[in-house]
């Protein structure tokens, strides 16, 4: 018997579903359209109301991209609605790629025959979660990454198909790495592609820490999590060290934000937001304190004075230390909790 072989898959071959909604997303989404892969479909979340009253909707920076693109454009409130799942069976994807999206139940992510593929914000299997840019900076870690995967049953388990690793400075906020994963996520999806196809649609893959099974825990392997974060969440706690309480303001900054709670003299409480800070080294006894020395704010933490460079205080704007401290008196009288 004579075997014909068949020719090798290309990207004309591929017929993708794209899935993301914010900002993060579209560079990757930008990147399919101008490298001329085919994009049958976008996926985003429905529009949100804004303003005042939420009388405005707003639609997702993903949409307003696919908009601009003429892509179609899919919205809908619950993935596993049998509409929906039509509505998207109907495009043929051969393949679905995923970014900061909501998690997908397996009617939808077993659909194309060669699968879904996730681009996570981290090196897989740390940081598993919906926040893994800000988990990282506020761990401390040096570097972090971007990890393309197949979905699976569980959150971000899957088969691990490439990752691209990022360096941290230790001055960088969220907001740094956060652009630099941005568009490295989008090169790490091209170079997924290409090895896609390359793979006649099924490359290799390597399995994530079996953590999730139950037999080991994930903080019994060594494994961060990177929950969502809520404004508890973002609280300092000036007992934690200097170091700390450094690494987890730029994990929030600029937005959500760290913040902490200004007590005045009389015991009025404030919010007040901080964006920015500076180590000094200098030793102190009791964290919660506050000291001026000139023009300079400094808070005691845990083990050493942290000097505060960029805040905002309840209903005012964000600014320097020192136009803080030129609308602010009797300073040293105030303290932090």
């Amino acid at each position: 018997m004579t075997l014909v072989k068949t020719e090798n898959m290309n990207k004309e071959d591929l017929r993708i579903v794209f899935m993301g909604t914010p900002e993060f997303a579209v560079e990757t989404l930008r990147a399919l359209v101008e490298n001329d892969y085919q994009v049958v479909a976008v996926v985003t979340q429905p529009d949100k109301p804004v303003g005042r009253h939420g009388s405005v909707l707003q639609p997702s920076a993903v949409k307003q991209y696919a908009v601009e693109q003429g892509l179609p454009v899919l919205q809908p409130e619950k993935m596993k609605d049998p509409v929906f799942v039509e509505q998207l069976r109907s495009y043929r994807a051969n393949l679905q790629v995923v970014v900061a999206f909501r998690m997908l139940p397996e009617v939808v992510w077993a659909m194309p025959e060669y699968g879904t593929f996730n681009v996570h914000a981290a090196l897989l299997p740390q940081y598993r979660g919906a926040a893994p840019i800000n988990w990282a900076v506020i761990n401390g870690e040096t570097q972090t990454g971007v990890t393309t995967f197949f979905l699976d049953h569980d959150i971000d388990t899957g088969r691990i198909i490439m990752s691209l690793p990022f360096d941290i400075p230790d001055d960088a906020d969220v907001e740094y790495v956060y652009d630099g994963l941005m568009h490295l996520g989008a090169q790490l999806c091209l170079k997924t592609l290409e090895t896609i196809i390359a793979a006649d649609g099924h490359p290799q893959t390597v399995a994530q820490a079996d953590c999730q099974s139950g037999a080991v825990a994930p903080e019994q392997a060594g494994l961060h999590a990177a929950p969502k974060i809520f404004k508890e969440t973002c609280e300092i706690d000036w007992s934690k060290s200097a170091k700390q309480v450094y690494d987890f303001v730029r994990g929030l900054s600029p937005v959500p934000g760290a913040w902490t709670t200004l007590v005045a003299p009389d015991g009025k409480e404030t919010v007040l937001k901080i964006y920015k800070t500076r180590k000094t080294g200098k030793a102190v006894h009791a964290s919660g304190g506050i000291v001026v020395d000139g023009k300079a704010l400094y808070v005691a933490a845990g083990d050493e004075l942290l000097e505060l460079v960029e805040l905002q205080l309840a209903g005012k704007k964000r600014m320097t230390a020192r136009d803080f401290l030129n609308g602010m008196k009797q300073m040293e009288q105030y303290r932090v909790k």
